[in-house]
């Protein structure tokens, strides 16, 4: 057997120019990955264009730290919704602070409050003919006053609790106090507004304090079995002939020169009609009693401080 059948074929010789090798290498070779041609790196590009690569310094601890993106805080989506979950927390504590806070007594509330809000609220007490105690219920029974939240009922629970109202416009007959003795009338017109009010919720435009830190106001109430309108305190007791127009040299106030008109006109009618304190000045019932002229509670308070001046200087 000749020897060129046993032996092995030649391997191609490396760099060779084999023309299977070239062959294959010019042939179509996007199926074999290890032929498959990938993007050059920026390392070769700088290199063929002659540039040196650009080294990129890593941030430290303390860079990254203080670094601010801004970027962040120009998309809405970002600040929008704080946005809205501070606006509507600051809207709700003014409305708290406006409508929904109570009140303890008259010295908490606020300069801004008189003459533009009223407070709706309970009466405790009525110390006189023209004045009461009212516990401040913001909200009314749709904030849960008077099935969620308690109101004190009777005077020694309630007392520090409560804001002194005087009622506008209007200056009932003097009670027993101080060691005065009581002026006519003076308790049927306690028994009509205890009557009237007492424990009952009231609304009271309030208008400023007065001198003895009670706040002056129209008082106005609902009453049964129809409980519109509200009727207003002041103008029913004048309505009764049960208090006078205030007569007070200064500090009168009746809430506007439209009221204080109504209440002086209802007044006179009171007056006319002879009721309640005025039936003096028509002789009492059916005119038979004497006619003498009624003295109203000004005229009586300056009687009653002429009197206790001549005791202290005699």
């Amino acid at each position: 057997m000749p020897w060129g059948l046993w032996s092995s074929p030649t391997p191609p010789l490396k760099g060779g120019n084999d023309n299977s090798g070239s062959s294959a290498s010019n042939g179509d070779t996007t199926d074999n990955p290890r032929h498959a041609s990938s993007p050059p790196s920026s390392s070769s590009l700088n290199s063929v264009s002659g540039k040196s690569p650009q080294k990129t310094r890593p941030l430290s601890w303390n860079d990254s730290l203080n670094a601010t993106d801004w970027a962040h805080f120009t998309e809405p989506r970002n600040w929008v919704p704080t946005l809205l979950v501070t606006s509507a927390a600051l809207g709700f504590l003014q409305f708290y602070r406006s409508y929904l806070r109570r009140i303890p007594g008259a010295g908490h509330i606020s300069p801004g409050f008189f003459r533009r809000r009223s407070l709706l609220g309970y009466v405790t007490s009525v110390g006189d003919g023209d004045n009461f105690h009212l516990f401040h219920t913001p909200g009314g029974r749709l904030a849960g006053w008077g099935w969620l939240r308690k109101i004190p009922k009777d005077r020694k629970e309630a007392q520090g609790r409560t804001i002194h109202i005087r009622i506008a416009g209007v200056d009932a007959p003097e009670g027993a106090h101080f060691g005065r003795p009581a002026q006519p009338y003076a308790a049927e017109a306690l028994a009509f507004l205890r009557s009237y009010i007492l424990g009952r919720r009231v609304r009271a435009e309030i208008y400023r304090r007065d001198q003895y830190d009670r706040v002056v106001a129209s008082v106005f109430v609902r009453r049964p079995p129809f409980f519109i309108p509200r009727h207003d305190v002041g103008l029913e007791m004048l309505r009764r002939g049960l208090a006078t127009t205030y007569e007070a040299r200064t500090g009168a106030e009746f809430g506007g020169p439209v009221r204080e008109r109504k209440y002086r006109a209802v007044e006179e009618e009171a007056r006319r009609k002879g009721r309640g304190m005025w039936a003096a000045e028509k002789g009492g019932f059916f005119g038979l009693g004497k006619k003498r002229e009624l003295e109203s509670p000004r005229l009586f308070k300056e009687r009653m401080r002429t009197l206790e001046k001549d005791k202290l200087g005699s």
